[in-house]
């Protein structure tokens, strides 16, 4: 069923059959016009092109001519985009009209997410209403409808399955705002009763810092798009005690693969090679490699660059390492930190310093060295100023690095910060990211 069906209405002033068919670029300033737009659109445009808000201006051009997008819905005044070039352009308003427009003629819509690129550029990434909702299961009319809220825009694929879920799932969702501060968002939230929650760990670290935290009463919480370590895991089990605490593993290209509710970093070993499920899962070269039916179709402009293998796997380039009868992330393949010829991933050396119990999160990056190419230092940002103990302190957490990794990857320093910069995606922002 397209998402159309589900209004009645238009926020499209009833123009909405201008669009039929057409490559549609939603880029509206904030998250309500654009939610709007894209449940009115599926079924009608051929295309629905999803635009971040953060796009740099610089790119806009790229995406326009490679989606082939030929309309263009936005909330903005028509001299602010007129400088796309588009043909056709199409207001949208938070406010829906009573009249029902017409709907007859469902299309299969393309949708059409971000990601970043190798080259700066963005990659696009095709994918169906199918494809993205693979992961949401239909489990009849719960007896407490859930609230849904997340830190994610909805424009990017983890906010978009938020998005999906409260959608199709006969919940309500609290749509977040950049303009906002943290403690605001959780102020709000709070009071709106949300009971299903979903960020990064970069999300929930800068959650837990404000006193705003113990103002949601969450049923579950979800943490994706970076690697839950057990610091920041135990941390959400200890203010939220009776919720369910499950960290996702997801990608723009590869779909939903699968969340863990057992209060662990990392997945069983179970996961992988299991024949007849709806995900499979496998490890190659030390790479998390994913075929389901949430793969997206393929990549636009990028006929030289499979998405997929042969056999339909996707390549993540999420490291995973085996110790035990569970795998554990350790980094993405591009971020590594070379030390005289030796690999560390930046990730797992983080994952380390946060266990220590006054951290509250850390950044872990190269420093050029004449003599191994690269070191690797950490800033961290602690619960309560180190005082006059820096010097112990930066002790314990070198101790307790080297106890757990092997000498090339403990920092040669730590830098003691009040911040760290996290990027719009939410994840932590990375110079290779």
């Amino acid at each position: 069923m397209p998402l159309a069906d589900l209004i009645h209405g238009s926020s499209l002033g009833g123009r909405l059959e201008e669009l039929r068919g057409r490559s549609v670029l939603v880029a509206t300033r904030d998250q309500l016009t654009a939610a709007l737009a894209l449940v009115e659109l599926d079924g009608i445009a051929g295309r629905l092109v999803l635009c971040p808000p953060d796009l740099p201006v610089e790119h806009l051009a790229f995406v326009v001519e490679t989606a082939a997008v030929d309309a263009l819905v936005s909330d903005r005044a028509a001299a602010a985009v007129e400088s796309l070039h588009v043909g056709r352009l199409v207001t949208c308003s938070p406010r829906i009209t009573l009249a029902e427009p017409e709907r007859s003629g469902r299309l299969r819509t393309e949708w059409i997410l971000l990601t970043s690129g190798t080259t700066g550029r963005p990659k696009l990434v095709a994918h169906t209403l199918s494809s993205l909702a693979a992961a949401i299961r239909d489990s009849g009319t719960p007896a407490r409808p859930a609230v849904w809220s997340t830190f994610y825009d909805i424009r990017r694929y983890g906010g978009l399955q938020i998005f999906l879920r409260a959608l199709l799932g006969g919940g309500s969702l609290v749509l977040s705002s950049a303009e906002e501060s943290t403690a605001d968002y959780l102020n709000r939230v709070g009071t709106h009763g949300v009971t299903h929650i979903s960020g990064t760990p970069s999300h929930w670290r800068r959650a837990l810092m404000s006193p705003a935290a113990h103002r949601i009463s969450p049923r579950y919480v979800r943490l994706s798009g970076e690697i839950a370590d057990q610091g920041i895991l135990d941390h959400l089990r200890f203010v939220y005690p009776e919720a369910r605490i499950a960290h996702a593993f997801a990608s723009t290209e590869a779909g939903v693969a699968f969340d863990v509710g057992d209060g662990r970093a990392g997945f069983p070993a179970s996961l992988l090679n299991r024949p007849g499920v709806d995900v499979q899962m496998n490890v190659e070269a030390g790479s998390l490699r994913i075929r389901s039916a949430g793969t997206a179709i393929r990549y636009l402009g990028c006929p030289a660059e499979p998405l997929a293998d042969a056999d339909g796997f996707v390549d993540t380039g999420d490291m995973v390492e085996l110790r035990g009868d569970r795998y554990y992330f350790v980094g993405r393949r591009g971020g590594i930190i070379n030390v005289g010829g030796l690999k560390v991933h930046p990730e797992e050396v983080e994952a380390v310093i946060n266990r220590h119990p006054r951290v509250w999160m850390s950044h872990v990056r190269s420093r050029k060295s004449p003599i191994t190419g690269a070191l690797v230092v950490a800033d961290v940002v602690l619960k309560t100023s180190p005082g006059s103990g820096r010097v112990g302190l930066e002790h314990e957490i070198l101790l307790l690095c080297r106890e757990a990794l092997a000498p090339h990857k403990v920092p040669a320093a730590i830098d003691f910060v009040p911040t760290l910069a996290v990027a719009a995606s939410g994840k932590m922002a990375r110079a290779n990211a």
